[in-house]
């Protein structure tokens, strides 16, 4: 079951109106084609690692009735470094002893497989409460001179702890969707780090250190491998697309989530968004779209919810749940960043 959720993003928001001259564009032209109002950036010395643990921080201090962590799992596409994973470091700075620790690699879909995996372990008996983490620092990737991936990235960690529960309990997994097509692997793409560009034995060009994502062919494939994935757990859950209280998509950008909602067959004021306020967040999109929403009384226990992701690889997913208890809710701002917490 799914037990509680936090997010947390770093610093002020960066408004359109105050990216980069060179690039072009005013707030009308950025917010028509993608919905977004404002992102966050996390400042120069904050990596991935630190995001994930601010938001799990926020958490695990937000949830005193919880038990112990028995695991980690981070999902993530900027990890600190290559190697190791970044995950391990993180169970470490939490307090969380010799706990097992991994990182998952499914770009913007990570949070659902992450969701997915940790419930399997729970289910299989090997642990009782596993705390998940979606993060990413984008703004460590982006090419200063490529505004269509500039406009749309953010920087933000959320998380999440999904423990051993009963069928029927209000935050039960009900089940979910999962699936990938490697003949798509270069449509999103860091093309220099990894042994692939190291293989040739040449130094990796500058430009390969860059995000990179063909778009017009990828919004292709998001909406159409979305609406799928989700169609497909909406019949193994039995549910009809009307009795979806709220519908929760990967938060690419507003074009995708207006176009897979329509298909889908929900109602526009069922879908949950906070992209206008944060951007693309890759893996902590979902995880930080719940939070917001529990913050402002969106969600309510019992809740029918439906989640749906897409990101490179290509990789997909959703999942079916309902929603954990009454959430209590806590919201601060600082300088040092904007805190979204909503706890059972």
């Amino acid at each position: 079951m799914l037990e509680s959720v936090a997010g947390w993003v770093p610093g002020e928001p960066v408004p359109n109106d105050r990216l980069p001259a060179g690039w072009g564009v005013d707030d009308a032209w950025v917010r028509r084609r993608t919905g977004i109002g404002s992102r966050h950036r996390a400042a120069p010395g904050t990596a991935t690692g630190d995001l994930a643990f601010e938001a799990a921080s926020r958490l695990l201090a937000g949830s005193p009735a919880a038990g112990p962590v028995d695991a980690v799992v981070l999902a993530t596409a900027t990890p600190d470094n290559p190697c190791p994973a970044t995950a391990p470091a993180l169970a470490a700075r939490l307090g969380l002893g010799t706990v097992p620790a991994l990182d998952i690699a499914a770009v913007c879909s990570g949070f659902v497989y992450g969701l997915a995996l940790s419930h399997g372990l729970v289910a299989s008996g090997l642990y009782e409460r596993i705390l998940l983490v979606g993060a990413d620092v984008y703004s460590t990737w982006l090419d200063p001179d490529d505004r269509s991936a500039g406009v749309v990235f953010g920087d933000g960690a959320g998380a999440a702890l999904v423990a051993a529960g009963r069928t029927g309990d209000p935050g039960e997994l009900l089940a979910f969707d999962l699936g990938s097509d490697g003949t798509g692997h270069d449509l999103i793409t860091v093309p220099g780090g990894g042994a692939r560009a190291r293989a040739d034995g040449k130094p990796p060009a500058l430009s390969d250190a860059y995000f990179r994502m063909q778009g017009q062919t990828v919004y292709q494939h998001a909406v159409e491998r979305m609406t799928g994935s989700c169609r497909l757990l909406l019949d193994q859950v039995g549910w009809d697309p009307a009795e979806v209280d709220h519908f929760v998509p990967h938060q690419a950008n507003a074009r995708i989530l207006r176009a897979v909602a329509d298909r889908v067959g929900i109602a526009p004021q069922r879908c949950v968004t906070h992209l206008e306020r944060v951007g693309n967040t890759g893996a902590a999109s979902i995880p930080l779209a719940l939070a917001d929403a529990a913050g402002r009384g969106v969600l309510r226990g019992g809740n029918r919810v439906l989640l749906t992701a897409f990101g490179g690889g290509l990789t997909w997913g959703s999942a079916a749940l309902r929603w954990p208890g009454t959430p209590q809710t806590h919201s601060t701002i600082s300088t040092e960043g904007t805190q979204h917490v909503a706890v059972r």
